[in-house]
Protein backbone atom coordinates (compact mmCIF):
# COMPACT_ATOMS: atom_id res chain seq x y z
CA UNK A 1 0.00 0.00 0.00
CA UNK A 2 1.57 3.32 -0.70
CA UNK A 3 1.88 6.52 1.68
CA UNK A 4 -1.11 8.17 -0.31
CA UNK A 5 -3.32 5.32 0.02
CA UNK A 6 -2.52 4.81 3.32
CA UNK A 7 -3.63 8.41 3.92
CA UNK A 8 -6.59 8.36 1.91
CA UNK A 9 -8.08 5.33 3.91
CA UNK A 10 -6.93 6.78 7.21
CA UNK A 11 -9.06 10.10 5.95
CA UNK A 12 -11.97 8.20 5.15
CA UNK A 13 -12.18 6.68 9.09
CA UNK A 14 -11.28 10.00 10.74
CA UNK A 15 -14.03 11.79 8.54
CA UNK A 16 -17.05 11.22 10.82
CA UNK A 17 -15.16 12.36 13.82
CA UNK A 18 -13.65 15.59 12.88
CA UNK A 19 -14.66 18.80 14.05
CA UNK A 20 -12.74 21.20 12.04
CA UNK A 21 -13.39 20.62 8.29
CA UNK A 22 -10.62 23.31 6.98
CA UNK A 23 -7.75 20.80 8.68
CA UNK A 24 -9.95 17.92 7.27
CA UNK A 25 -9.71 19.42 3.98
CA UNK A 26 -6.16 19.92 4.14
CA UNK A 27 -5.17 16.46 5.90
CA UNK A 28 -1.60 15.46 5.50
CA UNK A 29 1.32 12.76 7.40
CA UNK A 30 1.44 16.01 10.00
CA UNK A 31 -1.73 16.38 10.99
CA UNK A 32 -2.68 16.29 14.49
CA UNK A 33 -6.36 14.18 15.17
CA UNK A 34 -6.63 16.10 18.65
CA UNK A 35 -5.38 19.62 17.24
CA UNK A 36 -5.74 19.46 14.43
CA UNK A 37 -8.87 17.93 13.49
CA UNK A 38 -10.17 18.36 17.46
CA UNK A 39 -11.16 15.15 17.73
CA UNK A 40 -11.78 14.13 21.34
CA UNK A 41 -10.34 11.80 23.52
CA UNK A 42 -13.39 9.22 23.39
CA UNK A 43 -13.77 9.43 19.63
CA UNK A 44 -9.84 8.62 19.02
CA UNK A 45 -10.78 5.70 20.66
CA UNK A 46 -13.56 4.87 17.80
CA UNK A 47 -10.93 5.88 15.30
CA UNK A 48 -8.16 3.36 16.77
CA UNK A 49 -11.30 0.77 16.78
CA UNK A 50 -11.85 1.68 13.28
CA UNK A 51 -8.58 1.39 12.08
CA UNK A 52 -8.03 -2.22 13.47
CA UNK A 53 -11.28 -3.41 11.58
CA UNK A 54 -10.04 -1.92 8.27
CA UNK A 55 -6.68 -3.09 8.10
CA UNK A 56 -7.66 -6.55 10.17
CA UNK A 57 -4.68 -5.60 12.49
CA UNK A 58 -4.68 -5.34 16.80
CA UNK A 59 -3.44 -2.19 18.19
CA UNK A 60 -2.41 -2.23 21.79
CA UNK A 61 -2.35 -0.09 24.35
CA UNK A 62 1.10 1.39 23.99
CA UNK A 63 0.39 2.12 20.35
CA UNK A 64 -2.94 3.46 20.62
CA UNK A 65 -1.72 5.98 23.09
CA UNK A 66 1.10 7.36 20.44
CA UNK A 67 -1.77 7.41 17.40
CA UNK A 68 -2.44 11.08 18.17
CA UNK A 69 -1.45 12.03 14.39
CA UNK A 70 -1.83 10.87 10.77
CA UNK A 71 2.59 10.08 10.70
CA UNK A 72 2.04 7.81 13.91
CA UNK A 73 -0.79 6.22 12.59
CA UNK A 74 1.00 5.36 9.85
CA UNK A 75 3.77 4.33 11.22
CA UNK A 76 1.56 2.00 13.88
CA UNK A 77 -0.34 0.39 11.10
CA UNK A 78 2.80 -0.11 8.78
CA UNK A 79 4.30 -1.73 11.72
CA UNK A 80 1.41 -4.09 12.50
CA UNK A 81 0.82 -4.80 8.76
CA UNK A 82 4.17 -6.26 8.52
CA UNK A 83 4.01 -8.37 11.15
CA UNK A 84 1.18 -10.17 9.59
Amino acid sequence: MTKEELIEQLKSIVEPYIQDEEAFANLSEDTDFINDLKINSANLVDVVLDVEDAFDIRIENDDMEKMTSVKAAMTIVNEKLAEK
